[in-house]
């Protein structure tokens, strides 16, 4: 089953606090290549989330996009931020001092500022939020993984159906051809007997040079191997293997053949097909491209 190398898939996980969001895009390349954007604190695991994604997916250009939030979590109990208290303790005495004034700085004035006293907070450990972390782009590139393989079906269909209509134009082809071979082969002969008409003809070897020519427009042996080029290509297109390259060079063949048809045939019917063959061939092309 082939798969496509477009996609998207998303993951949430959260716990403790901690909120992890992973999305993942896929595009076409000729490789595997895993682009990652990660905040700051997990970029030393910028190379396991790489290779969590490569243990899923073969082939594509893979955008990862992690993003972390924090809640941050209170405890129970109150304490005191000393190094805010001196400032602002110090900030109240050169106030005193700029209005002249005689009162000392209390406690009372103290408390009129709400941040002296804070709540502490607990942190919520590295372990946890990789854990978090990892979970979230497995189940990211397997969501991935499934849209790219749901599309391949819908390549896998279209591809099949052009591969059929093509290979019903070849079978067209091969027979239009042997049909014309005994036609061409005597227009030939008139052809050459009107080039010699006054001169003696000797007709063993006007026949022999009659076979050859007749064989070099037979399409017979060019109409097998696109069949054989088919046979493996379809193969490929419902094995278990990633299988885009092997597509690729098995539809090359498959177009030589094609082409190479065009080139020996001078029939209007048969060029006709051809050229609607090669445009079917160059959609599978698109397609193919498209594929892992």
């Amino acid at each position: 089953m082939i798969t496509s190398m477009t996609g998207y898939g998303r993951s949430e996980r959260s716990r403790d606090g901690v909120s992890v969001s992973v999305e993942l895009r896929s595009l076409n390349s000729r490789f595997l290549e895993v682009i990652t954007r990660t905040p700051r604190d997990l970029n030393p695991r910028e190379n396991d989330i790489r290779e969590i994604v490569r243990k899923i997916v073969n082939r594509g250009k893979i955008n990862v996009s992690v993003n972390v939030e924090r809640e941050q979590k209170a405890t129970t109990g109150l304490a005191v931020d000393p190094d805010t208290v001196a400032a602002y303790k110090e900030a109240l005495e050169q106030i005193k001092k700029a209005a002249k004034l005689k009162e000392a700085v209390s406690l009372d004035h103290l408390l009129r500022f709400s941040d002296l006293l804070i709540r502490p907070t607990t942190e919520v450990s590295e372990d946890v939020q990789w854990e978090l972390v990892a979970q979230a782009v497995d189940e990211a590139a397997r969501a991935l993984d499934t849209m790219r393989r749901n599309e391949g079906k819908e390549l896998s269909r279209d591809i099949s159906n052009r591969v059929a209509s093509i290979s019903a134009m070849v079978e067209n082809v091969e027979k239009i051809s042997r049909e014309k071979i005994p036609q061409e082969r005597q227009r030939l002969r008139e052809r050459i007997a009107q080039l010699f008409e006054n001169d003696e003809i000797d007709e063993q070897r006007l026949e022999f040079e009659i076979v050859i020519l007749a064989e070099k427009l037979d399409v017979t042996e060019e109409c097998v191997r696109y069949r054989s080029h088919a046979k493996f290509f379809m193969e490929a297109v419902d094995g278990p293997e990633p299988a885009g390259r092997k597509l690729g060079f098995l539809l090359q063949e498959m177009n030589r053949e094609i082409t190479t048809i065009g080139s020996k045939s001078n029939d209007s019917e048969i060029a006709h097909l051809v050229v609607r063959a090669k445009e079917e061939l160059e959609k599978i092309r698109e397609q193919v491209q498209n594929i892992e």
